[in-house]
């Protein structure tokens, strides 16, 4: 949904959708890219194959397929290159241009400074004219010996001229010559196979022989960027050198804030509705929501000081202080009435850092007796949460004492109708009815209907944020 509005042929015109990847193409400038919200990076795409087929016998083979994506198609890199440096020209004068609109003063002291300097040249030309008419009998008395010093004057300086064009040119060569480094991320059955430093070795010194580029890691024009698994092999040059996820508004990040930003847009935000975060820790959902969303109100609640402090510096440097209301109370003990929110946005804590505490049960059916009818919840869940909030069922699956069921519910599919990973699911509407039936008998989810669940990566974790709707009152 982040990208429809940039696409040239409508929503999800010639978008293709792999494991951690989105790849599109657009005719969209680069301010409009830049507010992508859900994108990590940007990249454009070099190259992009199936992966390789790997044997252990045979990794020298592996290489040279490598170096032949570089050798046998250098016209693709080419292009691609001259993509970038066509974008970062244009991007280079729009930030000019905008920096002499925002300082008009320094503008018109530049434009005073050209003015006294062609009243000086004109000056000068006078003194110059009356000097030469001061001396034209001279000239003409040694005007043969001027004529032969001519000559050779000129053909010295005719040489002059050709070593210094000749001098240009290299400068200009060495000017384009490209410094760059290759970044390599290798996993899957040719992670096991090879380290990423070997093949951006590789990779590297084609690149070199190729076009005659330099390596510089530290500081380079150009990063390439190689993803290798057993999906994919991609290969791809960042568009900006800072990632779209890093936000100049969050002073202090806690979570991602383009996984934030996600949650909020599966909310559907709408002008005036009032939306909690009850476990919003440095408040980053709500950021994101509020920059996006301004025309909501906003309220965030947590019981640890040093997070609603962190929370609360967020908001002075995003200037969103007056638009979002802090409250320390715990999640299971709002100070709201009842069918009073219209939309529950919150990342449930997990992880070495911060434990769940309370029940998950008894947090949700909080959540729930505040949300009124026909509100969304919008969750992010570990696996171990995700999986536990489709097995309940109240009365006939208690909890055991180390959180898992004590036998399998019948009843799951009204849950979990397929299970996809990486699709939505959607509950349809013409079985709205058999699936109240249902959830009547759930807990916690007494009156909350799934509608969609999307995995997505934490790093090294993976989490789900899934969507809910109030069907009709809980009656707690």
């Amino acid at each position: 949904q982040d990208l429809w509005h940039m696409l040239p042929g409508g929503p999800q015109a010639g978008v293709e959708y792999i494991s951690g990847k989105v790849f599109f193409t657009t005719s969209s400038d680069l301010n409009m890219l830049k507010k992508l919200k859900s994108a990590e990076r940007l990249f454009l795409l070099i190259k992009k194959q199936s992966p390789f087929t790997v044997s252990s016998p045979r990794k020298g083979k592996i290489l040279n397929e490598i170096q032949k994506l570089i050798n046998d198609d250098p016209g693709s890199w080419l292009d691609t290159i001259s993509i970038w440096k066509n974008l970062l020209e244009l991007d280079t004068k729009k930030e000019t241009l905008s920096q002499r609109a925002s300082n008009p003063l320094k503008r018109k002291m530049g434009e005073n400074e050209i003015i006294a300097k062609k009243l000086k040249v004109e000056e000068m030309q006078k003194i110059e004219t009356t000097h030469k008419e001061c001396q034209l009998e001279k000239q003409i008395e040694e005007n043969v010996l001027e004529q032969r010093d001519s000559v050779t004057g000129q053909e010295t300086l005719q040489e002059e001229e050709c070593q210094n064009d000749v001098g240009k040119a290299v400068d200009a060569h060495n000017q384009d010559v490209l410094t760059f480094r290759v970044s390599c991320r290798c996993s899957g059955t040719i992670g096991k196979a090879f380290t990423a430093q070997e093949i951006g070795r590789v990779i590297g010194i084609a690149l070199m022989k190729q076009f005659g580029w330099k390596t510089d890691l530290r500081t380079p024009n150009l990063e390439i960027f190689v993803h290798l698994n057993d999906i994919y092999f991609v290969v791809g040059i960042p568009v900006f050198r800072i990632p779209l996820a890093s936000r100049t508004y969050i002073k202090t990040a806690g979570l991602r804030s383009t996984i934030a930003w996600a949650m909020a847009s599966l909310a559907e935000i709408k002008p005036g509705a009032f939306v909690l975060d009850p476990m919003c820790g440095l408040g980053t959902i709500l950021l994101e929501a509020a920059k996006e969303w301004p025309s909501a109100y906003y309220m965030g609640a947590d019981v640890s000081d040093s997070q609603l402090l962190g929370a609360c510096d967020n908001l002075k440097a995003a200037g969103l202080k007056d638009k979002i209301e802090l409250l320390k109370v715990s999640v299971i003990e709002l100070p709201l009435p009842s069918d009073s929110v219209d939309i529950i946005i919150s990342d449930i804590p997990f992880g070495k850092k911060f434990k769940l505490g309370k029940d998950i049960k008894s947090i949700l059916q909080e959540m729930e007796r505040v949300l009124h009818v026909g509100g969304t919840i919008v969750l992010l869940l570990n696996e171990d949460h995700h999986r536990l909030l489709k097995d309940c069922r109240e009365g006939n699956s208690p909890l055991n004492s180390k959180g898992s069921h004590t036998h399998e519910p019948e009843i799951k599919k009204c849950l979990n109708p397929e299970e996809n990973t990486g699709t939505s699911e959607m509950v349809p509407s013409s079985h709205e009815t058999s699936n109240n039936a249902c959830l009547n008998k759930m807990s916690p989810f007494g009156s909350l209907v799934p509608v969609e669940y999307y995995k997505v990566s934490l790093g090294k974790t993976e989490a789900f944020i899934c969507k809910y709707k109030k069907s009709h009152s809980s009656g707690l």
